[in-house]
């Protein structure tokens, strides 16, 4: 039973992780919150379900095995009715998705809760199981992603279905079942493999656009990649939004024309100041940043590429004469990891550390909680780039420009504040912004390019800066010594930076590595407005559709709640018990379930520049919340048994270590962001253990107890767990996005605190507690 119960959970998240990173290539990434939405409300609603189908006719065992094999064929048809969607997404389409793609969860929540009340008294052990199983599964992605890319994985979970249902019809000694269930699990492992060939069940469409792979696709954790010709340029494709050109030219033979539009165009801009410098490239992608370092002849080009697949398995593998050898290069150096972390750890210092539109609206599996937090554009960052360049070095971003400005006006908020940090206190002598494409500021094109020094910038640096915006036919938008005609020079020149951000029409406050949220730029007092005056394929809705996504997450769960605490009075004719501490108690389960999301959300966010990118933050974290939780369910009769006092104990040191772990883990990553990566992995494990082992302790503990009170009001506390993990999801968005992430670790932390004041007052322990000391003076008098 433990090992049927452990693969349909593996099953379970392994389709959760599986379809964030699906939904993030088909819709924006922002929309991967709907698979951890449909995963909470399907798993929710099954919980309660559960009741109505203990009451059906057969063994137990047989009903599970039959919930398996549908569920194995109900996550086909979940796939199938994401990859069908065309080029036009309706709100029908929406919903078609959530409620279909929920019922797999939905059987999944009925066998656990099944195999859970059917064995109360080892709650304990199959809970831990319930978690080992989907530790389990949140490992595999990794690997499957990368062996056999996203559809496949979906497919991987059918063949866990029918191989927990074969275990279920050996319990029920059902031979026909169990074979049935091999049968069906080898036809799905044979899908796979005839799919890895035909890819006949991929995405076709993606973002509302015919999906462009030509020679070339790929899945891995970070995203899916496709290579096609556009133009005659070999164009590499990242999530089908985002995009990046093959770099060719022939260095040793290099035309004036091509020499010509490497250095006078906006990413070429700091190589007209400081030719032949020592480059760091953070995202060089297709090598056009490369490429116009050594046009400028520079003999040291170093370029960070956080995809395996780009840097490595296209530029460096199968298709180097694609780039003319480029990354293969002796005077080239590519290092395949998060640009932050590369920076953190390097001990180099370089003339131009330079990042080219990195991080447009290519997806990351960590978009399901954390909207678009981005580490590369920080104060903290800022600080690291400015602390690795020489003193005369210059630190470069392009952006898309807008009218208003708002990504690049951010920029320079947040390198006025690093620089301050580090004694310079001028910011305008240490800027230049020149905009390309300017005719095209009204719709998409423009870029502005916005450069940076370490120091002060010389005369003859500015002289050369507008002879060289002036040969590209840019706009020279800011220059050391303009008067303030435009937002960029009146925030550099403002005598009060901070109220000008404030009165301001986005948000360009600067943001910092706990709040790490660079393209939200809606004011708070103007969401309202936002929501209602853009509308279609706006550039303004696009930026902050993440806005536009949250109210929908809410919206979406809220209903999601209401369903899941009306279908115990509606469904099941339960009701709300009378006794006044029963109900009381309820509360308990709230707390703890909306606190354990709240920390974990955190927690995946805050190791997300320690572990290099948001795909291993999610894995390594949510493994080491799971395998620690299930040790401490597994634990819980053991160290807590039924003393009320003992579980107090456990909340009140849980809600401790929270609250060390949110004062001490910014300063702990800081100081290891050096480590390999597989000493990285180990004290992430060792930093959450502790506070996960002590926040699986009260769920089964509490489950136990509110079983020996009133029976009945189990199926409420499932309810109610599961309505707050749904709201919780959510919550950890905007907690994160408006007090940080440390706030949202430390409210995480305070409701463990709530659910030990509900415990202190409420009856329901305590009586428990008498009852089991009643029943062990009875046996002891008996023997």
């Amino acid at each position: 039973m433990y090992l049927a119960v452990a693969l349909t959970t593996s099953a379970a998240l392994l389709l959760e992780l599986s379809l964030t990173r699906i939904f993030s290539v088909v819709f924006y990434y922002h929309f991967a919150f709907l698979a951890i939405s449909i995963a909470l409300f399907g798993l929710g609603v099954g919980g309660v379900l559960s009741y109505i189908v203990a009451g059906w006719r057969g063994s137990l065992f047989r009903k599970l095995g039959i919930l398996s094999l549908v569920d194995a064929g109900l996550v086909l048809l979940s796939i199938l009715v994401v990859l069908s969607r065309g080029a036009s997404l309706t709100i029908f389409d929406f919903a078609l998705i959530y409620f279909t793609d929920s019922l797999p969860f939905l059987g999944a929540g009925i066998i656990v809760s099944l195999a859970i009340s059917s064995s109360i008294e080892r709650v304990d052990k199959v809970y831990f199981f319930d978690l080992l199983g989907a530790a389990a599964g949140c490992i595999a992605l990794v690997w499957l992603l990368e062996v056999i890319g996203g559809p496949n994985t979906v497919v991987a979970v059918s063949v866990l279905f029918a191989a927990a249902g074969a275990v279920w019809f050996s319990l029920a000694d059902m031979r026909f079942g169990r074979v049935a269930s091999v049968a069906l699990g080898l036809m799905f492992a044979l899908t796979i493999i005839t799919n890895m060939k035909y890819r006949f069940l991929e995405v076709t469409y993606a973002k509302g656009q015919k999906l462009r792979t030509g020679q070339f696709t790929k899945w891995n954790p970070i995203s899916h990649i496709g290579m096609a010709k556009d133009g005659g340029t070999e164009m590499i494709f990242i999530d089908a939004d985002a995009s990046t050109a093959i770099a060719w030219f022939d260095f040793k033979h290099l035309r004036a024309d091509s020499l010509h539009d490497l250095l006078h165009q906006g990413p070429g801009l700091p190589y007209n100041l400081r030719p032949g410098a020592k480059t760091l490239v953070i995202g060089p992608g297709g090598g056009w940043d490369v490429s116009r370092a050594l046009a400028s002849g520079s003999h040291d080009v170093t370029g960070v590429e956080i995809n395996p697949i780009i840097a490595t398995t296209i530029m460096r593998q199968q298709y180097p004469q694609y780039s003319n050898y480029l990354y293969l290069r002796p005077d080239v150096h590519i290092y395949v990891e998060d640009g932050r972390s590369f920076v953190r750890r390097s001990p180099e210092k370089y003339q131009v550390i330079q990042a080219t539109l990195v991080d447009t609206w290519a997806s990351t599996a960590a978009g399901a909680f954390a909207l678009s937090e981005n580490n590369l554009y920080t104060t903290d960052a800022f600080r690291d780039y400015f602390s690795h360049l020489t003193d005369d070095g210059l630190l470069t971003f392009t952006r898309w420009g807008f009218d208003p400005p708002r990504e690049s006006l951010r920029l320079l908020s947040l390198a006025r504040e690093a620089l301050r940090q580090l004694g310079e206190n001028d910011a305008a002598r240490h800027v230049i912004v020149a905009r390309a494409d300017a005719n095209k500021i009204a719709g998409w094109g423009a870029t502005d390019t916005v450069m940076f020094s370490r120091k002060a910038l010389t005369d003859a640096d500015i002289a050369k800066a507008r002879t060289a915006i002036a040969e590209a036919g840019m706009a020279a938008i800011y220059v050391p010594g303009d008067a303030a005609k435009n937002p960029f020079g009146e925030l550099l020149l403002a005598s009060d930076p901070a109220a000008y951000e404030r009165s301001y029409e986005y948000n360009i406050s600067p943001v910092t590595d706990n709040r790490p949220f660079f393209f939200y730029t809606v004011q708070p007092r103007d969401v309202k407005d936002f929501l209602l005056r853009t509308g279609g394929q706006s550039a303004d809705r696009k930026v902050n559709v993440a806005v536009l996504n949250l109210f929908y997450a809410m919206t979406v769960s809220v209903v999601a709640v209401l369903v899941i605490l009306l279908l115990p009075p509606l469904v099941l004719r339960t009701k709300l018990p009378r006794d006044r501490a029963v109900r009381g108690f309820l509360i308990y389960f709230l707390a703890i379930g909306t606190g354990y999301i709240l920390i974990e959300v955190a927690l995946i966010q805050k190791f997300v520049l320690f572990l290099g990118h948001p795909t291993y933050a999610l894995t390594v974290v949510i493994f080491s919340m799971l395998i620690s939780s299930g040790a401490g369910s597994f634990a819980s009769r053991t160290v807590i048994g039924d003393s009320t006092n003992r579980l107090m104990g456990a909340l009140a040191l849980a809600a401790g270590l929270v609250g060390v772990l949110a004062a001490t883990v910014q300063p702990i990553l800081s100081a290891g962001v050096g480590l390999p990566f597989a000493v990285k992995v180990m004290a992430t494990v060792a930093m959450i253990a502790p506070s996960g082992f002590l926040m699986g302790l009260p769920f089964p503990t509490g489950l136990r107890m509110l079983e020996r009170r009133h029976a009945a009001s189990v199926r409420w506390a499932w309810s109610l767990n599961a309505a707050a993990s749904v709201l919780g999801s959510v919550g950890a968005l905007v907690l994160a996005l408006y007090v940080g992430l440390v706030g949202t670790l430390l409210v995480g932390g305070g409701l463990y605190l709530v659910a030990l004041a509900v415990m202190a007052g409420s009856a329901v322990g305590r009586v428990v507690g008498t009852a089991v000391m009643v029943d062990e003076v009875s046996s002891a008098l008996r023997e």
